[in-house]
């Protein structure tokens, strides 16, 4: 079993952080003609569905009832929280990679630092950016260009 995958509601401060990264990345996101929820993406092989706090994807894949897989999203972000900080560190991380998602965010609120993980392969993310303290911008790539503030996060 890789994490652990438990029902829980998100916290308030959780939630805060997620909004703050989808308010900062919402022109960049309509610009591209895509949705930024947290739908799930499918992750074949496996009986792991991990819902991300915050997936950007095509519009016309956010309509219909298949779930897009991490290659056709733009961005995955992750916030941890407590119960599920090292499943978002590491099995999450290296699924979406596994799939092919592009860029995987994650916002460590214990750490105080994100990180930005890019060009994914068979053996993780080949890229790596970060951890970065937050208060210092985080540069998300083309097609985004934009440049998060994080001093809000935590």
């Amino acid at each position: 079993m890789e994490g652990v995958i438990e029902p829980v509601s998100p916290s308030w401060d959780h939630e805060a952080a997620a909004d703050a990264i989808r308010e900062q990345i919402g022109p960049a996101v309509r610009r591209l003609g895509c949705v930024a929820g947290s739908g799930n993406p499918d992750l074949p092989g496996g009986s792991n569905w991990y819902v991300p706090d915050l997936a950007v994807v095509p519009r016309d894949l956010a309509k219909g009832a298949g779930a897009p897989l991490p290659d056709q999203t733009l961005l995955v972000v992750e916030v941890t929280s407590e119960s599920t900080a090292d499943t978002d560190r590491t099995a999450k991380r290296r699924r979406h990679a596994e799939y092919g998602a592009p860029l995987y965010l994650l916002v460590d609120r214990r750490e105080r630092a994100c990180t930005l993980f890019a060009e994914p392969g068979e053996l993780g993310h080949t890229r790596v950016e970060g951890p970065h303290p937050f208060g210092t911008p985080v540069r998300l790539p083309e097609p985004f260009a934009v440049e998060p503030d994080t001093s809000a996060l935590g």
